[in-house]
């Protein structure tokens, strides 16, 4: 556009407040900071360095739930002295209001996550009853897997003889018994069961395995209301439930039926960051969570009548890049690099050859419709409740029933917006290579082939001490810190000391930016365990697993290696811990509590808004530990909380008599004859 030729700043009154190099480590993100701010284009950085966050809200301790408030009750001077003094205008006490916060932060994060889950269901049960030729089971071994667990049967007997259901009675009785974990009138949760014994057994025995879905997140609505639950360690008990339904239950199961409906991933090779855009493609950046849409949006974007379509207005074909985790939906499917992270939305436009942005659900900027404005990009809402409320966003609501006229429909509209770009077009040239698409199915392959998968070798080598432990590290990122650095400090702490790290979410696009998602950053970055294991197998120290929804990938993971054996019976058991170094969302929160009631250590950084509580945050951060096995804890500093999650992971190796490295022996005849006998 005209605008963006031009040297002047489009809005000259814009001030200068975000230092790029302090706002990011990433040098593209420094980059399109600073051009953002040449043009006058304010964005969330500029933001941050504005506004500081309340003190007290960011405690835990101001309570908005009725009329008579905000009550805000800042820490006593004197510490937890006169804590009793401390109340709300009902007498609700600073712990009673830190945990209703933090339960509603539960609660939306669990509604967040399974509503995503409820979408995909409900996509599923259009195609088992086939009323869409645009979607189809790609992956029947999985359908095949995740039956039983939903009690379905996959054999039928036959003339006194077991034969193979029908598959697609199998998909319609999976889709009819997965959409009724939402709402069911009796019983608990099916995947619940999918848990170590004890671990279930446990749930069971302190009253919190969840109902149905949506029943505990209103749950926690109605008693967090004024004058409701008044009890921390009772709302905390239901912060639990809901918990649990989010990551045992809607969480799980989107992932699973996306793995059946979009294939189940496999690693691929890819690239990662701003650089990924080509300034002679049409460049189409999906953002969002929910891949239904954006599995039809790569499918079309990659048919000839479109790519001839692209070139026919010039471009020499179409680009598509991602944006959190839809992003990482297409990128472990499809090898869909993504363009950045979630601190990175703004700054894609900002290279002025983004020419469409789609968007669906979560952690989606308004501000996007403003920066737009500025440059040629048309920016589209897809999904009926994510609107936007200014006048140049287009909404192209999606329908699972018309999914790929839709998509062509979207594309098109890219395609004939390439000759609108301005003259100055930036495209940053960082990117970095990265292999991701890991899972459950895959780690298996990968420790022991297709004969002999099992993750018996992942628990040898971290019985023997070449792997110290196993780190989940996931999560946003957060503008009250610089982007990306704390993400990268914790990730390369844990495998410089033999930690394998899980990632899921920005914090896998952020280590794939950083390098650390390729087998041979190993030998530059790990400890000489971990090194030759990642050498010897052919993988990265840093696995990427997916999207925020498949944090599921771990939990199920984790519980393939206590079936593994030789590392106790329990999640709880394992040398493992969990961190979020740059959380934002409320969904990190159900998450985490998902977690620590798993029996998973669990650090987060930046803030937890629980310190204006110390009663409380003492429960969360001790007797948790007691009761389930894991606990939160806080570690703004990336090295501090490495050192932590280490620390944790020695003791629960030396708790399992495993604190001493095994000799490596060469062995004769005898001794292997001694072995088999």
């Amino acid at each position: 556009m005209a605008e963006t030729t031009e040297k002047k700043p489009l809005n000259p009154k814009a001030e200068k407040v975000a230092d790029p190099v302090g706002a990011s480590i990433d040098v593209a993100t420094q980059q399109m900071i600073r051009r953002a701010q040449e043009l006058g284009v304010e964005t969330i950085f500029d933001r941050a360095a504005k506004m500081k966050p309340c003190n007290i809200g960011i405690q835990g301790t101001c309570c908005k739930n009725c009329a008579m408030g905000p009550c805000r009750l800042p820490l006593p001077k004197g510490g937890i002295e006169g804590e009793d003094e401390r109340k709300g205008l009902c007498g609700a006490t600073a712990n009673t209001i830190a945990a209703r916060n933090f339960a509603r932060q539960v609660a939306a994060g669990c509604a967040a996550h399974s509503d995503h889950g409820r979408t995909v269901a409900e996509v599923f049960m259009s195609v088992a009853h086939k009323e869409t030729e645009d979607y189809k089971i790609k992956d029947y071994n999985k359908l095949l897997a995740i039956a039983p667990h939903f009690d379905v049967d996959t054999k039928v007997e036959v003339d006194g003889e077991e034969v193979d259901r029908d598959l697609d009675e199998i998909a319609k009785e999976v889709a009819v018994k997965a959409l009724a974990e939402w709402g069911k009138p009796e019983g608990e949760l099916r995947y619940l069961k999918r848990a170590p014994k004890p671990l279930y057994e446990r749930w069971k025995k302190l009253g919190v395995l969840p109902r149905n879905i949506d029943r505990e997140v209103v749950d926690i609505m109605h008693r967090t209301h004024m004058g409701v639950d008044q009890d921390y360690k009772n709302i905390l008990k239901q912060c639990t439930r809901a918990a649990l339904a989010d990551g045992w239950g809607g969480s799980m199961i989107a992932t699973d039926l996306q793995d059946v409906m979009f294939g189940t991933p496999f690693p691929l090779q890819s690239e990662a960051n701003l650089g990924v855009m080509k300034q002679d493609h049409v460049n189409i950046i999906i953002h969002g969570h929910e891949p239904v849409l954006s599995e039809m949006i790569v499918a079309a974007a990659q048919s000839k009548e479109m790519v001839e379509y692209a070139q026919q207005k010039g471009a020499k074909g179409i680009q598509l890049g991602g944006i959190c985790c839809t992003g990482n939906e297409i990128l472990q499917r499809h090898g869909v690099p993504p363009a950045g992270t979630f601190l990175q939305q703004e700054l894609a436009i900002v290279t002025g050859a983004c020419d469409a942005m789609v968007v669906d659900v979560q952690c989606v900027f308004q501000n996007l419709a403003n920066v737009a404005k500025c440059f040629h990009t048309k920016l589209i809402t897809t999904h009926p409740m994510a609107r936007m409320e200014q006048d140049n966003v287009l909404h192209i609501e999606f329908d699972e029933h018309h999914a790929m006229e839709d998509a062509k429909r979207i594309v098109t509209m890219a395609i004939d917006n390439f000759k609108n770009r301005g003259a100055e077009v930036m495209i940053p040239s960082q990117k970095a290579a990265q292999i991701a698409g890991f899972g459950v199915e895959s780690i298996e392959y990968h420790l022991g082939g297709t004969f002999r998968g099992s993750y018996y070798t992942l628990n040898d080598n971290i019985i023997n001490g070449r792997i110290r432990g196993v780190a989940g590290v996931v999560g946003c990122n957060n503008a009250r810190g610089r982007h990306n650095e704390a993400h990268i400090d914790l990730v390369k702490e844990l495998i410089k000391n033999d930690v394998i790290v899980l990632t899921t979410g920005c914090n896998g696009i952020a280590c794939a930016m950083e390098g650390l998602l390729t087998p041979e950053s190993a030998k530059v970055f790990c400890g000489p365990g971990l090194a030759e294991v990642c050498e010897t197998v052919g993988i990265p120290p840093v696995l990427h697993l997916g999207s925020c929804v498949d944090n599921s990938r771990i939990l199920l993971a984790a519980t393939e290696v206590v079936k593994a054996g030789g590392l106790g019976n329990d999640l709880q058991d394992l040398p493992a811990a969990g961190a979020a170094p740059e959380w934002m969302s409320e969904k990190a929160i159900s998450i985490g509590q998902y977690f620590v009631a798993s029996g998973v250590y669990t650090l987060f950084g930046v803030n937890l808004p629980v310190t204006g509580a110390p009663v409380f945050q003492k429960y969360l951060f001790e007797e948790l530990e007691k009761i389930y096995g894991g606990k939160w804890d806080l570690a703004p500093d990336p090295i501090v909380m490495a050192r932590k999650m280490i620390a944790h992971i020695d003791k629960k190796r030396k708790e399992l008599g495993i604190d001493k490295a095994r000799e490596r022996v060469l062995m004769d005849m005898a001794s292997r004859q001694a072995l088999e006998a």
